[in-house]
């Protein structure tokens, strides 16, 4: 029998690391079942490496052997480039128009390779660095590579424009696509749902989308009786949550879990 085959223990980890927080998921791929998963929010008093390494400190799951470890980074410190526009010696260049680069950022890119786009990101290196002492070999990319892959091949044949809002507690991005095509993305910061709704209303506005008839679709966290659902349902006629049932069926977890950890569980 082939030895490498023998050697794979089919588990794989994946953490999604923001500047305040972080979610982690142990997969057991060969039975399609989540082992182990938490979410852990850091002191904003205390550099990011003492909070992970409380977390590895408390969560002995985090040290044991997988055969693939996925770092997610959790910035919106990004930008979509199609491959038409793209120069990869000059990276850097398309975040200076919606980000504060310096000129001792490093930058990466991930690319999605079946839509022609390039996703130029900041990572966190000293994210990076912390856990090359943890792992030493891992892949990383930017959260939002894979909020825009799903989302693009889920639109696979629908020839409408489709509003997606992936929500977080002090932010959210707006995904607009067509057909497989990526329209719009953005992301915002917000306080409150009227926050919420008007850079939502404008976005809209922009693209020419009727609140009367445009499909919105809503993921992340967020629950029809959240505040910003609530407030946006008496504006757009047309709004809902994502249809996860598939994501649920395929790692057996309630419908508000997967709209929250829809990227960390397409990882």
């Amino acid at each position: 029998m082939n030895d490498t085959i023998t050697e794979k223990n089919y588990k794989k980890l994946s953490l999604q690391i923001a500047a305040n927080g972080m979610s982690f998921c142990c997969f057991d791929i060969l039975n399609f079942e989540i082992t182990h998963r938490d979410s852990v929010v850091f002191s904003k008093y205390n550099p990011i490496e003492d909070e992970l390494w409380k977390v590895f400190v408390s969560n002995p799951e985090l040290t044991k052997p997988y055969d693939e470890i996925v770092v997610l980074h959790d910035s919106s410190l990004n930008t979509f480039v199609p491959d038409a526009l793209f120069d990869a010696n000059y990276p850097g260049s398309y975040l200076q128009y919606n980000t504060k680069v310096f000129e001792t950022d490093f930058f990466a890119v991930d690319m999605l390779g079946s839509y022609e786009l390039n996703n130029v990101y900041v990572p966190m290196m000293n994210v990076n660095n912390f856990l090359i002492d943890q792992f030493g070999a891992f892949d990383y990319k930017n959260v939002n590579s894979l909020l825009v892959s799903k989302l693009l091949d889920s639109s696979k044949n629908i020839d409408d424009k489709q509003v997606f809002v992936h929500i977080q507690d002090t932010h959210f991005e707006i995904v607009i696509v067509r057909n497989q095509k990526l329209l719009l993305y953005n992301s915002f910061e917000y306080q409150t749902p009227e926050d919420f709704l008007y850079y939502l209303l404008f976005t809209m506005e922009q693209l020419f989308l009727n609140p009367e008839t445009a499909k919105v679709i809503l993921l992340g966290k967020i629950t029809e009786t959240h505040p910003c659902f609530t407030l946006a349902y008496t504006y757009i006629r047309n709004i809902s949550l994502l249809n996860t049932q598939t994501l649920q069926t395929k790692w057996d977890q309630n419908e508000q879990d997967t709209l929250q950890h829809f990227i960390l569980f397409n990882s």
